[in-house]
């Protein structure tokens, strides 16, 4: 809101007023879900949806009316609510809740971080848990031309499993439509405790199947094309998962995406991969790019490729939409 701009009183001009605003609101939404889609893609961390929603007129309006004490929250209701415009990262495994937030962390500015889970454990509790951050552009960082209108704007990102998720689902559903009846209420309550304990049950047990089945995909089907030259993405996720054991599955399409770009460089077989790679010290590659969270095997890989051909790697057709990325990373290689 500029200096000559008067924050709204009544109900009706708060809601006028972001009415008012909201297409913009709108537009920014899509772009967050955007950029952050984009994150997790180009960092290779496995995830299933990437969703966004833009606050509703009378939600901001109920809001923009809460007091403490007599005293509005939110005196200046267009600058002061941050839940305007809104992300969610639904990912399979507890671990990548943590990898997820981790990226964001040190791609942008974090505002506010609440870890709601633990929240609910330090209490002794079973419940609602998702990992809430609050972002914003880095004043400090030069990011493409599509994003530069999020500069002045903050997102409110959710991050849980697809169990989590679930759970908040149907609890939030329930209970917003207030149709158990007050003596039910108790058992209710009793019953969705039960549930999430078991869901963090089931999310456990979720991480050590995903890290058992890592030493241990599946050769390639008989039955496969043997016309295709390209390595299969089944054969390259085996051989990621023993190559860099402790990075993270990366989506089962990066596999496939990546397996072209081998194809570009000539390279058709694990074998002559391995070779390729060999001289690369993953560990010391990690240094290099100062990673702060845990980067998937498709970018462990994707890494060891651009330490290797350089240039060439850069320069290949399908990596023409990330090119300015990938000299970014190309700088941080040669300035180390």
């Amino acid at each position: 809101m500029s200096d000559s701009e008067v924050a709204p009183k009544s109900g009706d001009d708060v809601a006028g007023a972001y009415a008012a605003v909201r297409p913009d609101v709108e537009a920014a939404t899509a772009l967050f879900v955007e950029m952050v889609r984009a994150l997790l893609d180009e960092a290779g961390i496995n995830y299933l949806t990437v969703s966004g929603r833009t606050k509703s007129v009378a939600s901001f309006a109920s809001k923009a009316e809460r007091r403490r004490d007599g005293q509005l929250l939110y005196p200046d209701p267009l600058t002061d609510i941050t839940d305007q415009v809104g992300v969610r990262v639904i990912t399979y495994v507890h671990d990548d809740v943590a990898a997820v937030a981790e990226l964001l962390a040190e791609e942008l500015a974090v505002l506010d971080d609440r870890d709601m889970g633990l929240e609910t454990a330090r209490s002794g509790r079973f419940g609602y848990a998702s990992r809430h951050l609050l972002v914003a552009v880095d004043a400090s960082r030069t990011i493409p031309a599509a994003y530069e209108g999020l500069r002045r704007r903050s997102a409110s990102v959710q991050i849980r499993t697809v169990l989590q998720h679930a759970w908040a689902e149907f609890e939030h559903d329930i209970r917003y439509k207030g149709t158990v009846p007050e003596e039910h209420a108790h058992d209710l309550d009793r019953r969705f405790t039960l549930a999430a304990g078991l869901i963090e049950l089931a999310d456990r047990e979720f991480s050590a199947i995903r890290d058992r089945l890592q030493m241990a995909l599946p050769a390639t089907p008989p039955d496969a094309a043997v016309q295709d030259p390209r390595i299969s993405s089944q054969d390259l996720a085996k051989f990621l998962a023993t190559k860099y054991a402790d990075a993270g599955w990366s989506r089962t399409d990066h596999y496939a995406w990546v397996s072209g770009l081998l194809l570009e460089l000539d390279i058709t077989s694990v074998d002559h991969l391995a070779d390729v790679i060999s001289h690369v010290d993953g560990t010391d590659l990690i240094s290099r790019m100062g990673y702060k969270y845990p980067p998937g095997a498709v970018r462990r890989l994707d890494d060891a490729l651009l330490a290797t051909f350089g240039r060439r790697y850069l320069d290949l057709e399908g990596n023409a939409h990330r090119r300015a990325s990938l000299e970014g990373r190309l700088e941080k290689l040669a300035g180390s």
